[in-house]
């Protein structure tokens, strides 16, 4: 396997970083909450009044961030997705399965739980990734 250098953006993941460290440390001090996004979405499935603003813009941050890293940093992001709709959409509705199975996702646990020390979101993390190494090795390796 070849590492492409050029791919590598020290400036811009760190940067990107510390706004996650800013964000979630923010959101714990001023809310007494974890910043996680499978919380946001579900607290857009079932609106509380006056939560939905910061919830709705949080994603338009997110879903728009490749924009911002165009027009900061001058870098094209590309994604390449080697699946058709119905896998994607499986797929998609298996993750939202284990976050609600797992009270949280994997930025709540590996962003928020393990800088906390929390011990279940160790057991989580290290859960999502034997599970994500064993699927792609099967995927990629055995069928």
């Amino acid at each position: 396997m070849q590492i492409d250098w050029l791919a590598f953006t020290p400036g811009p993941s760190l940067l990107g970083g510390v706004l996650l460290g800013i964000a979630t440390s923010a959101y714990v001090l001023l809310h007494g909450r974890i910043l996680g996004i499978s919380g946001i979405v579900g607290g857009l499935l079932r609106p509380v009044k006056q939560a939905w603003i910061w919830r709705i813009v949080l994603l338009l941050g997110i879903l728009t961030s490749p924009l911002w890293s165009i027009f900061l940093f001058d870098m094209y992001p590309v994604q390449i997705i080697e699946a058709n709709w119905p896998i994607v959409i499986v797929a998609g509705l298996l993750v939202g399965f284990g976050a609600q199975y797992g009270s949280g996702c994997t930025s709540g646990h590996g962003i928020c739980g393990l800088s906390r020390l929390s011990p279940r979101s160790l057991v989580a993390i290290v859960s999502f990734m034997i599970s994500g190494f064993a699927v792609a090795y099967i995927l990629r390796h055995l069928l």
